[in-house]
């Protein structure tokens, strides 16, 4: 016990001397551990808005439509038309056989791609 004493006077003279470095409570540290946790969890978060281009989820006035395709088939499409959100499931069973031919699509050699319309859409 007389250890202890001679070794909180001691802390006395530290040139810091300031109240963080002479307090007892260990669960300063635990505290300040988890909020660079939540700092970091939030920049990561944003890094990930950002690489994935997704703020214009959190923008009013923006239009955007992003389709899923799923491992089992299904696809999804979510449409964004200003604050609303619409999320609609197609399976190709449902979507099967709806619609008319308009042409043929090409693919080039080079890589691009190249649209003819049948001869009824002129």
């Amino acid at each position: 016990m007389k250890y202890l004493q001679q070794r909180r006077s001691s802390r006395k003279g530290r040139a810091f001397g300031s109240q963080a470095f002479s307090d007892d409570d260990p669960m300063t540290g635990v505290a300040n551990l988890f909020d660079i946790g939540l700092e970091f969890i939030v920049g990561l978060l944003m890094i990930l808005f950002s690489a994935y281009r997704l703020q214009d989820l959190f923008d009013q006035n923006s239009e955007m439509t992003i389709m899923k395709q799923q491992t089992d088939g299904s696809m999804e499409i979510i449409i964004k038309e200003g604050a609303r959100i619409k999320a609609t499931r197609i399976t190709w069973e449902a979507a099967g056989g709806r619609g008319n031919r308009l042409g043929v699509a090409y693919r080039l050699e080079d890589g691009s791609m190249l649209y003819v319309p049948d001869e009824g859409d002129k």
